[in-house]
């Protein structure tokens, strides 16, 4: 074979690979051109920008936190999917209020002290009887207050609290309320018992502690006293309510991430609940039977 053909070959073949380079070069750069014309025109974290923008967890739905169990009267059957219950009722409420339908509402569970801690969330309200308070204020958002209780104490027959007819008669009892609570707070407070309130993780703990013998009493906001005392326990009795402190009745509000974009919104959703008698109405539904509670003194 001549030099002159195996040069020519040599020839062919770099200018080959020079082709194939040059066809690399130009595919890349069209990539990159794709890939900046869709960040450009909406790629997923454009999407996350307009879901935080719009100040919910999930674009398009609404997402609702309450305990795990929830007990009745706020949530009948541990389902508040159902929509039954005040407080399950009162969320699909203000999830009307804010243009959401049922099927939009999506349902979470947290614990009491989870929800009220500072940080994100993962919804966008929450309600488990949470009292507004100041101090709260200062982790979390309020929503305007959904509703006003005061406080009760409840025993069951046998116990030393039987016969109590008086704050005096309670103070050297053993006296019991969920940790973290208004109920433990003005049981502190206005009961102020020898022994120091007992502290437990719910409601549920402390029906049992005052079941077996364990306190004497106990101390829960009036709608869950009239349930317990009505259908879970044996025996079950309200001695009386705790009088009111300051100028309201203890008032519960959704609780939602501080500073929130949806505060506004909810807070608006609760207080046009509030105007067109839609609260009074399901409170009665849900809540009604607060005869037969004293206001102790």
């Amino acid at each position: 074979m001549s030099r002159h053909s195996q040069l020519s070959r040599h020839q062919l073949r770099r200018s080959q690979l020079s082709a194939r380079k040059t066809s690399t070069i130009v595919a890349l750069a069209a990539a990159s051109v794709l890939l900046l014309s869709a960040c450009a025109s909406g790629t997923p974290a454009d999407s996350d920008s307009e879901k935080s923008a719009s100040g919910y967890v999930t674009d398009g739905k609404l997402t609702i936190g309450t305990s795990e169990p929830a007990y009745f009267p706020w949530v009948q059957d541990d389902a508040p999917e159902s929509g039954e219950g005040f407080e399950a009722a009162v969320a699909y409420a203000v999830a009307e209020q804010l243009g959401f339908a049922e099927d939009d509402v999506v349902w979470v569970r947290s614990t009491f002290d989870e929800a009220i801690a500072p940080g994100p969330k993962d919804f966008d309200f929450n309600l488990q009887q949470f009292s507004i308070t100041e101090e709260r204020a200062e982790q979390v958002d309020f929503s305007s207050p959904y509703y006003e209780t005061t406080q009760a104490v409840i025993t069951i027959d046998g116990s030393p609290a039987a016969s109590a007819a008086s704050i005096a008669d309670l103070k050297g009892l053993l006296i019991g309320a969920q940790t973290g609570t208004t109920s433990f707070q003005d049981a502190e407070s206005q009961i102020a018992p020898s022994g120091g309130v007992q502290a437990f993780n719910s409601n549920d703990d402390a029906k049992l502690a005052l079941q077996n013998g364990t306190v004497d009493a106990i101390v829960v906001d009036l709608p869950t006293a009239f349930y317990l005392t009505g259908v879970e326990l044996d025996g079950g009795k309200i001695i009386g309510q705790l009088p009111k402190t300051g100028d309201a009745a203890d008032q519960f509000g959704l609780v939602l991430a501080k500073d929130s974009a949806l505060t506004a919104d909810v807070t608006a959703a609760v207080d046009a609940l509030r105007e067109d008698g839609t609260l009074d109405a399901l409170a009665e539904e849900w809540l009604a039977g607060n005869a037969d509670a004293p206001i102790l003194k």
